[in-house]
């Protein structure tokens, strides 16, 4: 199933929680995007019905394995235009992260290839 780009992001969000915390609740992610609580009900509750969530009744939020595979995907490329970013252009690292935050959702997996290729030789040549 296609998943628009405030998909993406939330499923991010909740994988990045997840590793910060251990734990992912809806104020969580609420608390880090800035958003209110009834938008996160309904995103959660979206992301549920694409299979990429389950929520307990407690209120934990889990990626299932699809989720989790999408979320590895989506912050690997948020990660390595970052890196590209900051290792090849030079830009500062607050610039970085917010244009990897947009372009991630959009870049060819074409462009992308070469940039993750380009920023895991650069990784290399540092070793």
């Amino acid at each position: 199933m296609e998943i628009r780009e405030s998909g993406e992001n939330y499923l991010e969000t909740i994988l990045i929680l997840q590793n910060n915390k251990g734990y992912v609740r809806s104020i969580d992610i609420a608390e880090e995007l800035s958003f209110t609580k009834p938008s996160i009900s309904r995103a959660m509750n979206l992301l549920k019905k694409s299979g990429y969530i389950t929520m307990e009744p407690r209120g934990e939020i889990h990626l299932t394995p699809l989720g989790l595979a999408k979320a590895t995907e989506i912050y690997q490329r948020h990660r390595i235009i970052s890196e590209y970013f900051i290792h090849t252009l030079g830009v500062d690292k607050t610039t970085a992260e917010q244009d990897a935050c947009r372009i991630e959702h959009v870049i060819s997996r074409l462009a992308f290839d070469k940039m993750k290729a380009l920023v895991e030789g650069l990784g290399k040549a540092a070793d």
